[in-house]
């Protein structure tokens, strides 16, 4: 499986584990300040998180 990745920017993980979406989000996925929801994964083998839209 390929997949197409965009950068969009960098964060640091906060002090209560929040991480900041950036503006850029919303100009590239279908989502809604406030109301989208993320389904949240973790692959170990390539150390990354994995966020996706909930239907």
């Amino acid at each position: 499986m390929e997949r197409e990745l965009i950068y969009l920017d960098t964060y640091i993980l906060q002090q209560d584990m929040r991480v900041r979406m950036p503006k850029a989000i919303l100009a590239n996925m279908p989502v809604t300040k406030g109301q989208t929801k993320f389904a949240i994964y973790i692959d170990k083998h390539n150390n990354e998180i994995v966020l996706k839209i909930l239907d």
